[in-house]
């Protein structure tokens, strides 16, 4: 008795570790025997009929590599109910009965809906360089994103130190702190500016006062791109307004974030996450997101996926207190 087909595709934004995990999928699913089609371009592929065939050698040496082969996007078309039945028509045409979805919380909803609609068994896998989603500790993406911005502050460290100037350092997460926090204390921020807290800009103050007077020293301020604030253009000029003796500079990270080779850490996640959306099919699961949590593969139904916010507690706010004196 043949298995039933299975496709897999990437929605959303790019991040490091992609590919990864489509690798583990596609050979996963060739030693349980299954044939695995992928879908280019996201939901917008999966509605424009674009399935394109993967076996084990379409696979071969990617591992390392940045983004997506299979190309991404984000879909307005796919919120209209007219494109969703055209979305499903061509999974039935080219016989499919469950797709792996590597995405964020909004892909994951968007799955759900398909799921419901459809009668499709969707798994997902979690990836997006904001960690900010429910059902696993880590998601693809972010152990680059984090390293790749810790890099970048050293060096802009460096700069601020030879000038003695403030610098703010603007990083990616949409509304959620974890890489902010992350990397302001991996590089030794003297401020780090987050949606989750109101404390941070007086917590900021009370650091810029107790360095004011320091010689040959530097300030490096991590702005969370979502902040209440308004990012670090507008906390530059905050910070002028009621300092006009410090010279500043602001350095937006952008984008540079979600390129790149992925870290040992995300091809590894990527990689037992593509192990495990395939075998959630060979036994029998349906429509949940794989994810890891305490080291050890969890399946959550995707119902219960959600977008989720840093957890902002005294401890936190007391770590960086000591660590910027």
């Amino acid at each position: 008795m043949n298995k039933p087909n299975i496709a897999i595709m990437t929605s959303g934004g790019d991040v490091p570790g992609l590919n990864a995990a489509i690798r583990a999928a596609v050979r996963t699913a060739a030693y349980y025997q299954y044939k695995i089609v992928g879908i280019e371009k996201g939901y917008e592929g999966l509605i424009d009929d674009a399935f394109i065939p993967l076996h084990s050698g379409s696979v071969s040496n990617i591992i390392n590599k940045g983004g997506t082969f299979l190309q991404s996007s984000r879909s307005e078309r796919f919120k209209d109910e007219k494109y969703r039945k055209v979305a499903y028509q061509n999974l039935k045409k080219n016989n499919i009965e469950h797709l792996i979805l590597i995405g964020g919380d909004g892909s994951m909803k968007g799955a759900q809906v398909l799921a419901s609609e459809s009668g499709i068994n969707v798994i997902g896998i979690p990836k997006t360089i904001d960690n900010d989603i429910s059902g696993t500790d880590f998601s693809i993406g972010f152990d680059t994103a984090t390293n790749i911005a810790m890099e970048a502050i050293d060096r802009i460290r460096d700069t601020a130190t030879s000038h003695h100037r403030l610098f703010f350092v603007e990083v990616m997460g949409r509304n959620a702190g974890y890489i902010a926090l992350e990397v302001g204390i991996a590089t030794g921020a003297e401020g780090i500016i987050i949606p989750e807290t109101h404390r941070d800009l007086q917590l900021l103050y009370e650091n810029i006062e107790h360095k004011k007077n320091w010689k040959n020293s530097s300030y490096i301020v991590v702005v969370a791109e979502g902040d209440e604030i308004g990012g670090a253009y507008h906390l530059e000029k905050t910070i002028q307004q009621k300092y006009p003796d410090i010279y500043t500079g602001v350095s937006i990270l952008g984008h540079i974030q979600r390129g790149g080779s992925p870290s040992c850490r995300d091809r590894t996640l990527a990689t037992k996450l593509g192990i495990a959306a395939v075998e959630a099919i060979q036994s029998e699961k349906r429509n949940v997101m794989a994810g890891i949590i305490h080291e050890k593969i969890q399946y959550t139904p995707l119902e219960q996926i959600a977008n989720r916010s840093l957890d902002i507690n005294e401890n936190t706010i007391k770590i960086l207190k000591i660590l910027s004196k």
